[in-house]
């Protein structure tokens, strides 16, 4: 299906065209492209998913773009209500109102604003907002919550649609969006159209330093394009007129950084934060090759791993349930090589999937109680980033003798004695 797929070969960041190759997954369909049942006979379309990073800035990103419109017109992520996220977006909140100086009726702007959730926490707060999100099936959820949102893609267009109607933003917003984005330069210039002189821009992204050090493979899929690292965002931001003045390291997402700059012309001095974690990415080797290829090994390593557990578990008769169906989860279990055949059934509270089926695999996602219902021995834990708070809510699951197999940086087994160590 290479019609609604590219490959790119200069860099989205720095026009270089000189590449690391990492690795590849081969070619696989969308991690969001749930399958209705009755189209499971079809086949579905698959695209290259192959890694390399730039020589010149660093980006480690995908060789091949898929259609944005084929990935996010319409959308089954929404964001989540869990206790982590909702505490974080707290933080974000608290967050921009220090470095922007918020006051009550400064507008607010968030791009891959979802469903609303943290510019209802902005607005609770007296600021005004607006969202801009390009699945029209999220930004009418969003809408019909009073949380004002154009479905469309953010780019100068909807700036200027903003500006016009609202005034400029005191802050800009993209929480664990932006690496979805093939041309970032034009998302940094719809930021330049609508950020107040003095605004602030603050861009959360997963770190590229966590997905190395923790084997984050799974979060390796069609929709993230780009892992940054801060040293690739401040030349990116850089190219814009823009100055990174802070950066947060956040445990969201199996570990992010928050990133926050402003108009090189405006009277801000950099934090210390900053020039800290600069100069640990090179303490660390990411502006070598080593990092990447030592990556690559433990992928290889740990999908066969967890391969091997799974199919050794049910060779002994367990039954082995997903807990959770996310986009990475289901990105696991294709490079896992794992089917319907070793888990029987994934376990989501995301409304929009009961009844589909996971792309490749073709596993069913049913609500988690109907999942528990089947009396699962183990689950495969597909949102391990939640694993302390699953762990928290499942303990009636760990008292009756069930166990979690958590897949990443190395599978384990947490037992309700290995949980006490977690709780």
């Amino acid at each position: 299906m290479l019609e609604k797929c590219r490959r790119d070969d200069t860099c989205r960041v720095c026009g270089a065209d000189d590449w690391i190759e990492v690795i590849s997954f081969g070619s696989l369909p969308l991690a969001n492209g749930f399958v209705d049942p009755a189209d499971a006979d079809e086949a579905q379309d698959a695209f290259p998913l192959d890694v390399i990073v730039c020589r010149r800035c660093r980006l480690m990103t995908l060789r091949h773009v898929v259609d944005p419109e084929t990935l996010f017109k319409h959308y089954v992520y929404v964001s989540s209500d869990s206790d982590q996220i909702r505490e974080h977006m707290r933080h974000i909140v608290g967050l921009a109102t220090r470095r922007a100086a918020l006051v009550p009726d400064d507008l607010v702007v968030e791009m891959g604003s979802n469903i609303g959730t943290q510019l209802a926490m902005f607005e609770a707060a007296g600021m005004r907002v607006a969202g801009v999100d390009p699945a029209a099936n999220l930004a009418e959820i969003a809408n019909e919550r009073g949380i004002a949102t154009d479905p469309d893609f953010f780019g100068p267009g909807p700036a200027s649609r903003i500006t016009e109607g609202q005034g400029r933003a005191k802050a800009v917003i993209g929480r664990q969006c932006f690496a979805h984005i093939d041309d970032v330069h034009r998302i940094l210039d719809g930021v330049d159209v609508v950020l107040d002189d003095d605004g602030v821009l603050i861009i959360e992204v997963p770190y590229l330093l966590n997905l190395l050090d923790e084997n984050q493979f799974d979060t390796i899929y069609h929709e993230h394009l780009s892992y940054f690292s801060l040293h690739t965002l401040s030349h990116l931001f850089g190219a814009h007129g823009l100055r990174v003045i802070d950066v947060e390291r956040v445990a969201v997402h199996g570990g992010s950084i928050a990133v926050v700059a402003a108009r090189e012309t405006a009277a801000r001095t950099p934090q210390p934060s900053v020039a800290a974690l600069l100069a640990l990415e090179e303490a660390r080797g990411l502006l070598t090759e080593a990092p990447y290829r030592a990556f690559a090994e433990r992928v290889t390593r740990v999908t066969e791993a967890v391969r091997t557990l799974v199919h050794g578990l049910v060779a002994d008769g367990k039954r082995v349930a997903g807990y959770g169906a996310p986009s990475k989860g289901t990105q696991l279990l294709m490079a896992c090589e794992l089917t319907a055949q070793d888990i029987t059934v994934c376990g989501d509270t995301t409304s929009l999937k009961h009844g589909k089926l996971l792309p490749g695999t073709h596993i069913p996602v049913l609500p988690p109680e109907e999942v528990a219902a089947t009396e699962p021995d183990y689950y495969l834990l597909l949102a391990w980033n939640y694993t302390e708070e699953v762990v928290r809510k499942e303990h009636r699951f760990l008292a009756a003798g069930g166990k979690f197999i958590v897949p990443v940086p190395e599978p384990r087994i947490i037992s309700v004695q290995s949980a006490k160590e977690l709780v």
